[in-house]
């Protein structure tokens, strides 16, 4: 028997296993050696690819890391030019309103007060500067009847206008009391007058336009009312008219009832006003008149306040006969019977008119109507003695091109 230390056969199995070992041991040996002489198959290969491969070095590689850098790709665009600021003798300049250039056009029909631009040698290439001391302008509502003297640095109309109320100068402060020069009353007053005819309070009038708007204060005003108004003026010896509406935070634009199209198209407003804008209106066979008819929306109103108005109390004041004027008034009438307006109140210094709603309510007798289709393409366009036409209805009670709906809730309704 075999003792647990010694099991039987074990003597007989150890020599065969150390025997296994070391002939695997020779085994891998060699073939080792083999491979690493070369003469094994896949380092030929090896070799011979490494032999035919050239190894470049870098002697100035850069191992920092560049995480930060940004590459710049040059874009096609031109850059933008830095133009530097005009001279201060320049601070008032309008390109296409210079009075220097206006002078060399004809005075007849107010041509020379319209827009000239200047040719390409004549432009500015520059900043037009800000007037010394130029400030922030007062926050509405306090920006309405408040602008800074350094703003708009102009006295004149203080003077020449003292008893309307136009602008009052105090303490380097133009302080806008609201006046006019036919409601000295303020223009608030002026307004409540208008509404005793015209629904103002209801939302039906939205847009107006002031033709000849002093310092805007109508426009100032009507704001309250949720009304938006545009104001022009012509470049004159009271060249800051404009000016100050636009510092008072009031629409206005330079531009004058001349030769050309009002820029606005055809029915764009809903109540239109001249308030001695000295604007005439009898002449060239009404073709003023026309002009506001077509910027005037079916149902909308015009307003006269000023000559030939109340002639018969102010004929002497205005320099002008009785009879001039009474035809003046005459010949006002029956343009705006042609343009199928309906007078709707004459009292002291107003009259107001309306337009019909469509021509089926017109009964006029014979008018020159506009053969142009598009009634909208203004800009530059010479003016017509003629009617814009109204677009047809199938009814005497239909408004024109639709009735609109009264504000705020035409905002959302086109």
């Amino acid at each position: 028997m075999g003792s647990k230390q010694h099991p039987p056969g074990g003597r007989s199995r150890s020599p065969k296993m150390i025997f296994i070992v070391i002939a695997l041991w020779c085994f891998f040996y060699l073939l080792g050696a083999w491979q690493r002489s070369g003469f094994g198959r896949g380092d030929s290969i090896a070799m011979e690819i490494t032999k035919k491969t050239e190894c470049i070095i870098e002697p100035n590689l850069d191992f920092e890391p560049h995480h930060n850098d940004v590459v710049i790709v040059e874009t096609s665009e031109p850059k933008a030019k830095r133009f530097e600021p005009c001279d201060v003798k320049y601070t008032d300049y309008t390109p296409c309103q210079d009075q220097d250039r206006a002078m060399k056009f004809p005075r007849e029909n107010m041509n020379y007060s319209e827009r000239h631009c200047p040719p390409e040698e004549e432009k500015l290439h520059c900043l037009i500067p800000a007037p010394k001391g130029y400030s922030t302008q007062f926050p509405w509502p306090k920006g309405r009847d408040y602008v800074h003297y350094a703003n708009v640095p102009h006295k004149s109309l203080t003077v020449e206008k003292a008893v309307q109320h136009w602008v009052e100068f105090q303490d380097n402060v133009f302080k806008f009391p609201g006046g006019g020069t036919m409601f000295p009353q303020g223009a608030d007053a002026y307004i409540d007058e208008l509404a005793s005819v015209i629904p103002i309070a209801n939302g039906s009038i939205r847009t107006a336009l002031d033709t000849g708007c002093g310092v805007a204060s109508w426009g100032a005003y009507l704001l309250n009312r949720n009304v938006l108004a545009m104001s022009f003026a012509p470049r004159d010896n009271h060249e800051a008219r404009v000016q100050f509406a636009l510092e008072r935070g009031v629409p206005a634009v330079t531009g004058v009832l001349g030769t050309i199209r009002l820029p606005y198209p055809a029915r764009a407003f809903d109540m239109a006003q001249c308030s001695r804008c000295l604007i005439p209106w009898t002449s060239n066979d009404g073709m003023y008149l026309m002009e506001v008819d077509r910027v005037l929306r079916p149902g909308g109103y015009w307003i006269l306040s000023g000559p030939p108005i109340n002639w018969k109390t102010y004929y002497k004041t205005w320099k002008r006969t009785k009879e001039d004027l009474q035809v003046e008034q005459r010949r006002i009438e029956e343009l705006a019977e042609q343009l199928c307006w309906e007078k709707k109140y004459e009292k002291g210094d107003i009259a107001i008119w309306r337009k019909k709603v469509n021509a089926i309510s017109c009964r006029r007798k014979s008018a020159n109507i506009c053969e142009s289709e598009d009634a909208d393409d203004v800009w530059y366009k010479k003016m017509d003695t003629c009617i814009t036409p109204l677009p047809e209805v199938a009814g005497q009670k239909e408004v024109a091109r639709g009735e609109l709906k009264k504000f705020p809730a035409r905002l959302y309704v086109v």
